[in-house]
């Protein structure tokens, strides 16, 4: 072990590696769609159909809008879990590198790290069941009770992180640390 580095709190360790994970999922859900995309398009398009009469009333085109929007909606799983997981990992770090490792801080890399996996997941659920429930509105709404807390979680992570670095690194003398 390096005598030179701090140790990092379980808490703080734990959010980095939500993080890491988030990104991890993107990169899956990237190779994934690159591996299966028609597949997976299918898979959409059959959950619609299988729904055709009862939910669409046989308007195909209205189905295929689902589809597509649904096709986007897995997209964005990807791009939130890379994006947004390495907007965490940043912010982690500024606060392992800048800033006390107090209880703003664990609890800001919990949150951020924790909220952007669940926010990515909610993507990826939304996509799969909307052809199947008619409608992307539906589906975000049956599924807001993931979507709410995750974003919620990156965005108290993000504010943490910003009160947290802006104290320390502006308020409080280099001799406290």
């Amino acid at each position: 072990m390096n005598t030179h580095l701090r140790p990092v709190p379980k808490s703080i360790a734990a959010g980095l590696c939500l993080s890491l994970l988030a990104v991890l999922f993107g990169f899956v859900l990237g190779g994934v769609f690159g591996a299966a995309e028609s597949s997976i398009k299918k898979h959409l398009d059959d959950s619609g159909t299988a729904v055709l009469q009862s939910v669409y009333q046989g308007d195909v085109a209205a189905k295929d809008a689902i589809v597509k929007k649904s096709w986007d909606y897995l997209k964005r799983a990807h791009l939130h879990g890379g994006a947004i997981g390495a907007a965490a990992i940043g912010s982690i770090l500024a606060l392992i590198l800048l800033c006390r490792l107090g209880m703003l801080a664990k609890l800001s890399a919990l949150a951020f790290g924790s909220g952007v996996f669940i926010y990515s997941l909610f993507w990826l659920f939304a996509g799969l069941a909307a052809p199947g429930l008619g409608s992307t509105s539906v589906a975000k709404e049956t599924l807001s009770f993931i979507a709410i807390p995750g974003a919620g979680l990156c965005i108290l992570g993000l504010c943490g992180t910003i009160v947290s670095v802006v104290r320390d690194c502006f308020f409080r003398s280099t001799t406290e640390f």
